[in-house]
């Protein structure tokens, strides 16, 4: 997670200078080494910020690092991109065929979501993906992945404060036993107040993972 407009170009440029999509051979979706670069506007920011920093990053990125950039946001999603790039998608702007060793990245601007994940206890991928398709709605994107020798139900809760993670929590928990949860980057405090504290542990959510705690601790720079 970072903040600003520099720190991710410099996380871009290292990441295209270092690595081979090629050599990646991860489960999860992605479109290139730098697979999605989401703008989310915070306090003291608006909606159209966030678009325009977008549009600034997938323009410089195309131009100084030759990589294709798809845009999402107003347009269209990022699951639109992953099933339609380069095939139904061509990219907004670069080249109009993946950089050979970055691939193409999928920059879009976003409101505030939850990146988090539910490990089963029982390594079974069919019903992770069962479990998925199941819990799968307009507040929740979900997939059944499985990461060396254990299963993920990952997921990305778009609107966390309507359909939030001890609501998802429960809704898989009666369907599989749970071995442990994994938020992934940080949360909005919003969502840690929006859970009773008794839960917060089970759920991997805690003031320290906060995006506002880190802001408020951090030195001159990204998060």
């Amino acid at each position: 997670t970072l903040v600003g407009e520099d720190a991710p170009r410099r996380l871009a440029t290292t990441a295209v200078e270092l690595m081979n999509i090629q050599d990646h051979s991860g489960v999860h979706p992605r479109l290139g080494v730098v697979d999605v670069v989401p703008f989310v506007p915070l306090s003291g920011s608006t909606w159209e910020d966030a678009v325009t920093a977008r549009n600034e990053f997938a323009t410089w990125a195309a131009l100084e690092l030759q990589v294709p950039c798809f845009l999402y946001g107003d347009e269209r999603t990022l699951p639109d991109i992953r099933r339609g790039a380069f095939t139904a998608l061509l990219p907004d702007l670069g080249p109009s065929e993946p950089h050979p060793t970055a691939g193409a990245v999928a920059v879009g601007a976003r409101e505030l979501m939850l990146a988090w994940n539910l490990w089963l206890s029982e390594p079974d991928l069919d019903l992770a993906t069962s479990i998925a398709s199941s819990i799968r709605g307009p507040g929740v994107r979900a997939l059944g992945l499985q990461v060396g020798d254990e299963v993920q139900v990952s997921m990305n809760l778009i609107d966390p404060l309507i359909v939030g993670p001890a609501e998802v929590y429960d809704r898989v928990a009666a369907l599989a036993a749970i071995e442990r949860t994994e938020l992934v980057g940080l949360a909005p405090q919003a969502v840690l107040d929006s859970v009773n504290e008794n839960r917060r542990e089970q759920l991997n959510l805690s003031v320290e993972t906060t995006i506002e705690s880190r802001l408020q601790r951090r030195p001159n720079g990204g998060i």
